[in-house]
């Protein structure tokens, strides 16, 4: 059996299915993780999520920043914008749409699984690995419940910027949600800042990587995520990031964790997104954005 992790496929069907055929992939015999963004910005996210479905236990997935955001344009509680492509699944025949936003509402925000805990994002310093999973079920419980609706009217925005143990409510979910769905930078004592989607290098004043935190409480675990573009492939005991720009024309990639030796994977896409405007976009989050989009 063969594991591997898999960036933001980001509605990138083609080259998901030029992935699994250049690993050799089995669901009978393989297990792929994907970190999140598995839709929008490329042009067949409905494609994406019925070939995961099809996968079965063999697609293990998370949720990113532009899935929660896609049940929000089906709820009704977002209106599409400009930029979003996932018009594909809102427009499906209803039998399928509620197929596959069904089984989206099914996946988690974390899992732990092969001693690597996986997220779309970042996990926050303070939050160790039972910690980071224990509030993922929180969040779960809630895009998994009927309360879908309310959940989802609540869950934009950047405040609080901060955990704290006693946060409830909207509150609570809402920082969850950003720290391991949109999490980039955040001061040495964890408040985060989202208005950068710049390099890890370029951290605004006072802010690091989350990553680079100091006492982070998972520095001893490896922890794999996609989200940032600009950072790509880092390799690092205690990380693997996975986002290579796949929707920007850059590459889609896959891990392999089951050997030891972990060997990278790739094939090249075509740009579904203008590559000069990811160097020029505005930041995510600030008035009249939408962070989750």
């Amino acid at each position: 059996m063969s594991l591997y992790l898999i960036g933001d496929v980001q509605g990138c069907d083609g080259a998901l299915g030029d992935l699994l055929q250049k690993i050799d992939f089995s669901p009978s015999r393989d297990v792929a993780y994907f970190l999140g963004d598995l839709v929008n910005r490329g042009p067949a996210s409905l494609a994406v999520l019925k070939r995961l479905m099809a996968l079965g236990d063999a697609a293990r997935c998370v949720l990113g920043n532009h899935d929660l955001h896609l049940l929000a344009a089906a709820e009704g509680v977002r209106k599409p914008s400009t930029k979003d492509t996932f018009q594909d699944v809102l427009n499906a025949p209803k039998a399928v749409r509620q197929s596959v936003l069904g089984w989206l509402t099914q996946q988690p925000l974390a899992r732990y699984e092969h001693q690597i805990l996986m997220v779309h994002a970042g996990v926050l310093p303070r939050w160790d690995v039972a910690q980071t999973l224990s509030l993922a079920k929180e969040v779960q419980d809630a895009i998994s419940s009927p309360a879908l609706p309310y959940f989802l009217r609540q869950m934009y925005g950047n405040l609080p910027n901060a955990w704290r143990g006693d946060l409830t409510g909207p509150d609570r979910l809402r920082v969850i949600v950003n720290a391991l769905t949109r999490l980039r930078f955040c001061t040495p004592q964890g408040a985060m800042e989202f208005d950068s989607t710049e390099s890890a290098a370029s951290a605004p004043s006072g802010h690091v990587p989350w990553f680079e935190a100091l006492n982070r409480q998972t520095a001893t675990t490896t922890v794999a995520f996609g989200h940032w573009s600009r950072l790509g492939w880092l390799n690092r005991p205690d990380l693997i990031s996975m986002d290579t720009g796949c929707v920007w024309g850059g590459h889609l990639s896959a891990c392999e964790i089951s050997t030891g030796i972990q060997h990278l994977h790739q094939v090249p896409c075509t740009a579904c997104q203008d590559p000069l405007a990811f160097h020029q976009q505005k930041p995510i989050g600030r008035k009249n954005e939408d962070p989750h989009a």
